[in-house]
């Protein structure tokens, strides 16, 4: 086992994921605070629930940094069995929230196993590549890997396709960073692409998503994203100002939820969000050079599955919002409601730093090999 305590922590990483929770709570708290007053008679009701969910995630992301991530990697499975567990009960028992079953209910808590099974995912692809790699053909293990992950997917995906094309996303990254070719993708294009029209012709509410995407006033369901891109629209190049806007007055549905981009652009305008974007890109930046730096493909493996993970949601949330493509309902990281999300985030970003403290960024070669 490697002794992270001698290896250096990454600072710049730490400061990144502080800067965008910061960021996440006071942007929470602005789009959040009139129908927290509408709803529980306490404009801070959201931010108090994300602060707490945010205090145990930071937490939480100090303790796993300091634990070596082989020691993580010999749980993948059960993690993973776990996942799909989770998933097959929430399907029967789960909350049923706006016409879909994602949650599950313990007491006052609700969790979402959704997202803690994008991390038990990261830690099993890791698992699986670097037990068949040296052991099947290039295109044998393509299969072993992507058809390891595909249970959980078609779980996850019965009811929230967003986060099965996640995990279909970072299957895909990390089996190109284990496995650098680029004919076979074309194959794992086609694949997703089959498995995703499977998934949207299963269910006619999925279909109607694509209509309404192509013209959203024929619709009622199109109310969200007009009221979204009016917002967009009116916040200009400055924004009304942090506190200003109108659109989340109740014209644009559970604001502080999937559709926050968009009163962000409201109030901050252009460059306000094109600020948040750039933390964003940073993120993504610096999770890539641990991948490219790690000490083992282990360690590459998991940080490229964050970053591909992080780098798909938000692509996919700003998508959204300004429909470009049709409504997943996924959220921002970081930024949407959701105690569930960014504690896992968090813990996430725990496993980068314990693959940053033993990589090569401090004056040494990494040791890997791809």
């Amino acid at each position: 086992m490697r002794d992270l305590k001698k290896k250096k922590f990454d600072w710049a990483l730490f400061a990144l994921v502080l800067i965008l929770v910061i960021l996440g709570l006071i942007l929470l708290y602005s789009t959040s605070a009139y129908n927290g007053r509408v709803k529980f008679h306490d404009p801070a009701y959201y931010f108090k629930k994300q602060l707490f969910a945010a205090i145990l995630g930071v937490l939480g992301m100090y303790v796993i940094s300091g634990i070596d991530c082989s020691v993580l990697l010999r749980f993948a499975p059960a993690l993973y069995l776990a996942s799909i567990a989770l998933s097959t009960v929430v399907l029967f028992v789960g909350e049923e929230i706006n016409g879909s079953r994602r949650w599950l209910s313990l007491g006052p808590l609700s969790f979402q196993p959704s997202e803690f099974a994008k991390v038990a995912v990261i830690l099993f692809l890791a698992w699986v590549i670097q037990k068949t790699r040296r052991k099947a053909t290039s295109f044998l293990f393509m299969a072993l890997v992507l058809g390891s992950v595909l249970p959980i997917a078609a779980l996850v995906g019965s009811n929230n396709l967003s986060t099965a094309v996640i995990i279909l996303g970072v299957a895909a990254i990390t089996v190109f960073v284990s496995n650098p070719r680029y004919l076979p993708f074309l194959w794992i294009a086609a694949a997703a692409v089959g498995f995703i029209a499977v998934f949207l012709s299963v269910e006619s509410y999925r279909l109607e998503r694509l209509a309404v995407w192509r013209n959203p006033e024929a619709y009622e369901k199109g109310f969200q994203t007009i009221q979204g891109l009016y917002a967009i629209g009116s916040g200009g190049i400055f924004g009304r100002g942090l506190g200003s806007s109108l659109q989340k007055l109740g014209f644009v549905p559970e604001a502080q939820n999937d559709m926050i981009f968009s009163i962000i652009c409201e109030e901050t305008g252009l460059v306000g969000a094109l600020l948040l974007m750039a933390v964003f890109g940073l993120l993504i930046w610096r999770l890539m050079v641990i991948s490219t730096h790690a000490a083992d493909l282990t360690g590459a493996l998991i940080a490229a599955g964050i970053m591909g993970h992080i780098a798909i949601q938000v692509i996919l949330n700003i998508a959204v919002v300004t429909n470009t493509i049709p409504n997943t309902g996924i959220t921002l990281p970081f930024v949407s409601y959701g105690g569930t999300s960014i504690a896992f985030l968090l813990g996430e970003m725990g496993l980068a730093l314990s693959v940053s403290r033993t990589s090569g960024f401090y004056g040494q070669t990494a040791a890997r090999s791809i």
